[in-house]
């Protein structure tokens, strides 16, 4: 049913005040201007009745049942009662009217059909006759109580119609929230992956120049040297995802995410901490998918940080391989490895969870002669997603 206001309107008003004017001019009218001896005389009882069949129009939206009752109740009595046939039967049809489109239906077609009933068998009963034009009030009864029914269908429809509008939008908006909550959490891990390469490196080169600087004062110098680049490149990659955040209507950002064709950078930058590098590249390059290009950068790098972190590894090897339809990537070390299966951690987790953005799968672990082995396998066509690879394939950073 519809939510109906609490207190009468100006347009109850008006309205009320309209049917009244009519009602009892109508009477009126018809009394002096053309009196029917028959009749009966309309004051004061008649025009008591079009005051009750028409002054509860004014509360039709907050009492609709008790309303509608009254008014028609009033102005079925009106016309056995012998008064002058004016304009009262226009309050019911407005009443009736309310009922049925405000979803009072049942109420709406009983007192509907019951009114017209009701006269015509006292007419009937009384005068053994029914008035010709009798059919022809039924079917404008039919008429207003259909089209009652129609405004409120449309009215029901119109209702869905802004629901669904405004469930759009709520959806559009929960939409919006989630991809800036996907690019927030994309924008983190590449935070965990620079600072966590770069600063490793800078740790290592740190001791390394410390541990050097009376004995090889020149490879002291080359230790700082390194740390010098290694800190202006990762100052230069946080300002520009600190960019990308600030700057949020630019278009695109301003420097291309890395790929493969930066894995030289995270060789040479490895080779300066001290761990021998060799990478391999099998099978003819191709260009990838830029989200695959950036998954393949980032476990090369988050493999190589664990190396340099972890392993005490010191020789590593970074095989990338090109297949038709997928890009594999193994980096293997020669360090102490695990004692078992990895632990949990957000570097082996990052890399696996941004395989499974591009479809692809990553495994760790460690090796039975020693060392750490990390593999991945990025497709290379947006090929399904596998499964989530277990808990025991992943290795604390």
């Amino acid at each position: 049913m519809a939510a109906l206001h609490p207190r009468p309107t100006r347009h109850d008003l008006w309205l009320t005040g309209v049917l009244l004017l009519l009602s009892a001019g109508s009477t009126c009218v018809i009394t002096l201007v053309d009196p029917v001896p028959t009749q009966r005389d309309p004051w004061p009882w008649g025009y008591a009745l079009i005051l009750v069949a028409s002054l509860p129009l004014l509360v039709r939206r907050s009492f609709p049942c008790g309303a509608g009752v009254v008014v028609v109740a009033a102005a079925s009595a009106y016309y056995p009662l012998g008064y002058p046939d004016g304009l009262v039967m226009l309050c019911a049809a407005v009443m009736l009217y309310t009922l049925v489109r405000h979803g009072y239906r049942i109420l709406g077609w009983a007192l509907g059909i019951g009114q017209f009933a009701a006269l015509n068998v006292y007419e009937f009963a009384f005068f053994g006759t029914v008035r010709p034009e009798a059919l022809g009030i039924i079917a404008w009864v039919l008429v207003l109580l259909c089209s009652a029914e129609v405004m409120r269908w449309r009215g029901e429809y119109q209702k869905a119609e802004r629901e669904r509008v405004a469930e759009a939008g709520r959806t559009r908006e929960e939409e919006l929230l989630r991809r800036a909550s996907d690019e927030r959490l994309r924008l983190a891990r590449d935070v965990h992956d620079t600072v966590a390469h770069n600063i490793s490196l800078i740790n290592v080169q740190a001791g390394t120049a410390l541990y050097l600087m009376e004995s090889e004062p020149e490879r002291a110098a080359q230790a700082l040297s390194t740390i010098k680049q290694t800190s202006k490149d990762t100052l230069s990659e946080l300002r520009g995802i600190l960019g990308v955040l600030r700057a949020v209507d630019e278009a695109a950002p301003r420097s291309p995410v890395p790929g493969v064709e930066r894995l030289f950078e995270l060789v040479e930058g490895t080779r300066g901490a001290g761990v021998e590098v060799t990478l391999e590249t099998t099978g003819t390059p191709q260009h990838l998918p830029a989200s695959t290009g950036t998954a393949a950068y980032r476990t090369v790098q988050e493999a190589l940080t664990n190396v340099v972190r972890h392993s005490g590894a010191s020789h590593v090897r970074v095989r990338i391989a090109y297949a038709a339809s997928a890009l594999d990537i193994e980096v293997t070390d020669d360090g102490h490895g695990t004692v078992g299966p990895p632990a949990h951690g957000n570097g082996i987790t990052g890399m696996t969870e941004r395989a499974a953005l591009v479809g692809g799968s990553v495994d760790a672990g460690p090796l039975d002669g020693g060392g750490f082995r990390v593999r991945a396998r990025l497709p290379l066509d947006g090929g399904e997603r596998p499964a989530a690879v277990s808990a025991d394939e992943t290795r604390s950073p």
